[in-house]
């Protein structure tokens, strides 16, 4: 893919470029806790975008998109929203230098990549990170990794108009082969934990719905658990967010909860727990531990959170029923999207063509799925 890549920018800009490649994510368990100041513990995989980018000394930026077959330029002293969709994300980049004084001269680039578009995977953040870190080495502005994280998020906020945590962006830059990395959605700190990948490999299931429940109840949802830690601050006057809270604060007061959000806030402050406990698992190479703490993440999300949908947890049932699955669980905010599966290397096209023959007879419709390896974070190629 990346010859394509550097070929075609060739064809088109006739200059020889750089290259960047920037990965999509997958996120391992702790669901919904990144916007309660939890933990999450994602890792960058090897569905990824590349970049071709060379300076031209110009005051005007090139785009091309090789997946879309477009090109689009900008005047570099005139950046905003395009009406250009795929544009904003790198224009988003762009802004966010422009608006920490970092001077961005003419570029042409041309990008492309595997990562699945609405799967969940973060194509979004792979763009805007991949781009965020060629312009910092062109360009040599000197920002470290999360200074671009921060950069890459401000783009799709911004130009995209998505409100999104840090995490996707951050798994894009900070990924590391063979490892997850539990990051504080607080602090920011982070810890690497190794994953063993020899025998096991990440198959994402994607339903191929998206219930129109998704983006309504996602703010229902943060309306409920501020709602939650509203009523624990009369009682607990140091309490910030839900990151705060343990199961025994909550039952303690469960008398003053509405009965939904009760549940809502436990599902929280237990998938909180559960990260802790799966990268303990790690530390302790025990991935048969781990997986159990994603089955409980998923039963969380199914009974009380409540986000999930009769083909995510058929997924995750007939998975629960295959002793060559570790764990599998729903990914993202619900409603549709991907399971993620840990399968034994050996059993994985056996489990691919299962699921799909089960999931078409159930709901008459193809299952895509995508087999994936952690790798490192977003990095310069030649």
């Amino acid at each position: 893919m990346q010859e394509l890549i550097r070929n075609k920018f060739k064809d088109i800009f006739n200059l020889e470029p750089t290259l960047f490649r920037s990965p999509g994510r997958v996120n391992l368990i702790g669901e919904h806790t990144d916007y309660n100041d939890g933990f999450v513990l994602p890792a960058a995989i090897n569905k990824e975008i590349f970049f071709a980018v060379a300076p031209t000394n110009t005051s005007s930026v090139r785009l091309y998109s090789f997946d879309m077959q477009e090109q689009a330029d900008f005047d570099l002293e005139a950046i905003r929203v395009s009406d250009i969709s795929w544009a904003n994300y790198l224009l988003g980049v762009v802004a966010q230098f422009q608006k920490a004084d970092l001077q961005v001269k003419g570029f042409d680039l041309l990008f492309g990549g595997n990562v699945p578009i609405g799967a969940g995977l973060s194509s979004s953040a792979a763009v805007e990170c991949g781009l965020a870190f060629a312009l910092n080495q062109i360009f040599d502005y000197g920002l470290d990794r999360m200074a671009l994280a921060k950069v890459a998020q401000k783009a799709e906020h911004e130009f995209a108009g998505v409100r999104c945590g840090i995490m996707d962006q951050f798994a894009s830059l900070f990924g590391k082969k063979e490892h997850v990395v539990k990051l504080d959605c607080r602090s920011l700190e982070y810890t690497y934990y190794p994953f063993d990948m020899s025998q096991y490999r990440i198959v994402l299931c994607d339903t191929q719905v998206k219930h129109s429940l998704a983006s309504s109840e996602y703010n229902t949802r943060r309306m409920e658990c501020e709602a939650g830690v509203a009523i624990l601050q009369k009682h607990y006057h140091n309490l910030i967010s839900l990151r705060d809270v343990t199961p025994e604060m909550l039952e303690e007061q469960r008398t003053e909860f509405d009965p939904v959000v009760f549940k809502r806030c436990m599902y929280v402050v237990q998938e909180n727990k559960r990260v802790e406990e799966a990268c303990e698992a790690l530390q302790q190479g025990n991935l048969h531990l781990f997986g159990e703490k994603m089955y409980a993440s998923h039963a969380g999300l199914q009974h009380d959170y409540e986000v999930s949908c009769p083909e995510l947890d058929f997924l995750v049932a007939e998975a629960k029923q295959n002793t060559s699955v570790l764990g599998a669980r729903m990914m993202g905010g619900g409603f549709g999207g991907c399971t993620i599966n840990i399968v034994n290397i050996a059993a994985v096209e056996d489990f691919t063509h299962s699921m799909n023959e089960v999931y078409e007879k159930r709901f008459g419709m193809s299952l895509k799925t995508y087999v994936a390896e952690i790798v490192d974070g977003s990095s310069k190629i030649s």
